[in-house]
């Protein structure tokens, strides 16, 4: 009799679990074929992957760059940097991909104007070493500006790009000036602001 019992309970506990899991996954497929519709999923078979997400990847072949300039002149060299080293990597898009060089080119004009602050043109130091015992050359940032100001707001920009292989070909796309001419109007550039 107990056995009885047991198999009575036992039939009705897994009637209640069967017909519960057909009642969630009318619904289930119910959804999924909603959101299929609307086009954000796809429907993939029977039990294996029935939700799947795409990841939009950009492919080097498809990317269309612009060409932007900063007129660097009274802004901090490090706003001018940043935001010149986000265009390059094409942070601004909605298609960056961290793998692939999908940024713009970017023309930064009158390097020579830009701001540092605080006590940096005295303090902060430029080093360069040839190689050779005794080869350190020290220069300060008043002497950068002055007399290279291109090379000073290219190393800026670099400290803020990937160092490696990609990096190095994203810089590719930056051309720093001294003055407010510059050889590319035939790009027909976009001015930006930098606050």
């Amino acid at each position: 009799m107990q056995s009885d019992k047991f198999r009575l309970r036992q039939s009705v506990f897994l009637f209640d679990f069967y017909s519960c899991i057909a009642y969630n996954f009318k619904w289930y497929i119910l959804f999924i074929q909603m959101m299929s519709t609307l086009g954000k999923y796809t429907f993939e078979g029977k039990m294996k992957g029935i939700l799947k997400m795409s990841t939009f990847l950009q492919k080097k072949e498809n990317i269309e760059r612009k060409w932007y300039v900063i007129d660097a002149s009274g802004i901090s060299l490090g706003r001018v940097a940043s935001k010149a080293a986000t265009i390059l990597r094409g942070k601004h898009k909605p298609t960056y991909t961290p793998s692939v060089d999908c940024g713009d080119y970017v023309i930064i004009i009158n390097a020579e104007k830009v701001k540092l602050t605080g006590n940096k043109l005295e303090d902060k130091m430029y080093y360069n070493h040839s190689g050779y015992p005794g080869g350190l050359r020290e220069r300060n940032a008043k002497e950068m500006i002055q007399n290279y100001p291109e090379e000073m707001m290219e190393r800026a920009v670099k400290g803020m790009m990937p160092h490696g292989r990609l990096g190095r070909q994203m810089g590719k796309k930056l051309f720093v000036y001294r003055g407010s001419d510059h050889k590319h109007q035939a790009q027909k550039p976009i001015e930006l602001k930098v606050m």
